[in-house]
């Protein structure tokens, strides 16, 4: 008669010996990419980047799927239910892992519990823009002027939760003005009203704005990141300007299902920093107005930690909620 503990044992013998196998064979067919977003932005740019590297050095196409939907929901769901062997990586960024879990009451993933961090790619500054219409040049000027006109100056947003929205509220709570907020569905519709000066404020990525920056239509104000742009080099941080301690960015890294096994994530962030490394990925990250991080899994899951506790307080704070 066999007993029951010898018999689990030798199962679980066997699924670690088969997890080592396949490990080891790894990756032995294509790979999909999941991107939470549609094609054409920032993190389809990233993903498509990154991927195309990745792919050589694992020697198996890295082919990107784009998920779009709901925030950023829909591709989470689908990336968070794929089963847990490598062969699907998710491009998670601060929407998916750390503001969706804080504005939605039922999410339909666990942003913690269902991935595990493999890689932080880049991370992406805003920067703030006022319409020329607006008599301030600095972000001193602006907290003055807010500060004058309590609940009169008006600032755009891609939509409630948005990166856009949260560096605002960072910067509303930190200075201590008052600023109304006016979500728009996506960064199209909210920078033709700043444009046209229906709006006055708002973070934006650099990418979507420099092109107004340079023709005069906006005026740039200063940067969220803890650093300045390459691509705005004269243009000093928001704290720089007299907020010590702003700082806020979006942010893109790759994740898997949780319950990949180690040597397979291990793999994974060890390419993924070398292709972090190479000069031509710098080079469009750098253009995508991004600056390459990298680091280790651990480094990743700490990263996300920090900006849960961070910006979820921020969401819970300014009482922010989708369901």
């Amino acid at each position: 008669m066999f007993r029951l503990p010898i018999v689990a044992a030798c199962l679980l013998s066997c699924i670690c010996a088969f997890a080592h196998a396949a490990a080891q064979d790894y990756p032995s067919r294509p790979i999909r990419l999941i991107v939470p977003f549609a094609p054409g932005g920032g993190n389809d740019t990233v993903a498509r980047t990154v991927g195309q590297r990745l792919s050589l050095a694992l020697h198996q196409p890295v082919v990107v799927e784009n998920r779009a939907g709901a925030g950023g929901v829909l591709g989470a769901e689908v990336a968070a239910r794929s089963p847990p062997d490598g062969y699907t990586l998710f491009l998670g960024g601060v929407g998916s892992q750390v503001i969706n879990p804080s504005l939605h009451a039922h999410l339909s993933y666990d942003a913690e519990k269902d991935f595990t961090p493999v890689t932080l790619l880049a991370s992406a500054p805003l920067v703030l823009v006022a319409h020329p219409s607006v008599p301030v040049e600095s972000v001193q000027q602006l907290v003055a002027l807010a500060r004058a006109k309590p609940g009169q100056l008006n600032y755009a947003s891609n939509g409630n939760g948005s990166s856009s929205h949260l560096a605002a509220l960072m910067f509303d709570s930190m200075t201590r003005v008052e600023m109304v907020h006016v979500p728009y569905k996506g960064l199209a519709p909210a920078l033709t009203d700043l444009l046209g000066g229906q709006v006055q404020i708002m973070f934006s990525s650099v990418v979507a704005i420099l092109p107004h920056i340079k023709a005069g239509k906006l005026k740039a104000i200063g940067v969220s990141g803890a650093k300045r742009l390459s691509l705005l080099p004269d243009l000093p941080t928001i704290a720089e300007q007299g907020v010590p301690g702003y700082e806020t960015s979006s942010w893109y890294g790759i994740l898997v299902p949780a319950g990949t096994p180690k040597d397979i994530v291990a793999r994974l962030s060890a390419e993924l920093n070398n292709v972090l490394k190479e000069p031509e990925v710098r080079r469009v990250l750098a253009n995508d107005g991004a600056d390459p991080v990298g680091g280790t899994p651990d480094d990743f899951a700490a990263y996300i930690k920090s900006e849960s506790g961070r910006l979820g307080k921020l969401v819970r704070d300014a009482h922010i909620r989708i369901d």
